[in-house]
């Protein structure tokens, strides 16, 4: 995976830009450096990527993802994911050892929630039966990113939401403080709410005093947008 890693600085250095460096780490308050490298820039050498270099086994898939990952700058994670999510083939419950890993050492939103949405979420679809089981876990594990990406990972699944298991989770966690949770319930139930509106505001009135008031509004904003709550 030499080949890729070196590509891959190549092409983010020739893009570099100092001036956006810093405010893109002071956005996101990390000290972890960045290229200055955003993302209509940084999505010409996605499909540059994509198109030269490509994980033809799981070990190939893991190893190019790792070599990516493990590079100091920010948007070299990025890539990292991004190479993840388009070898669909290789996304699956057998990755999510490797899925955890990149969650508990990025450890900060913009990575959890593509990870959780693009990689979790989509294994979910192809093998809930499989999946689940760690779902299940990952809601009561002591790490708080784990517990958000097992809220998140049914984002965007619309009808196909297993609304027992989101509302169960919404409720395991209704009590925590943590603004990362307390937002991603709210997010959760508002994406969902799309889709079933009449479910999501039955499961909001019913439960309004054991939700914090960022879930509760979070979860309700589309309701109330669209009239269907007060």
């Amino acid at each position: 995976m030499k080949d890729l890693v070196k590509y891959v600085q190549q092409e983010l250095a020739a893009l570099a830009d100092p001036a956006k460096a810093g405010p893109m780490a002071a956005y996101l308050k990390t000290d972890m450096p960045f290229y200055g490298v955003q993302k209509p820039d940084r999505a010409k050498i996605e499909k540059s990527m994509l198109r030269n270099f490509r994980a033809a086994t799981r070990r190939e898939y893991k190893q190019a993802i790792l070599a990516l990952w493990q590079l100091p700058h920010r948007e070299e994670k990025y890539l990292a994911i991004h190479f993840a999510a388009n070898h669909m083939d290789f996304v699956d419950e057998t990755n999510l050892p490797l899925y955890k890993r990149l969650i508990q050492e990025g450890a900060w939103w913009d990575f959890v929630d593509g990870i959780a949405t693009a990689l979790v979420g989509v294994a979910l679809r192809k093998e809930p039966d499989r999946v689940w089981p760690t779902m299940d876990a990952w809601i009561e594990d002591e790490d708080f990113w784990l517990r958000r990406t097992a809220i998140l990972c049914q984002l965007g699944f619309k009808k196909e939401t297993d609304h027992r298991r989101l509302f169960d989770y919404c409720l395991r966690r209704a009590d925590e403080t943590e603004f990362f949770i307390r937002k991603a319930i709210g997010w959760a139930l508002r994406d969902y709410s799309y889709a079933e509106p009449s479910r999501v505001k039955a499961f909001l009135l019913k439960n309004k005093d054991q939700l914090s008031g960022l879930s509760f509004r979070e979860g309700a904003k589309q309701l109330k947008k669209t009239g269907q709550l007060d």
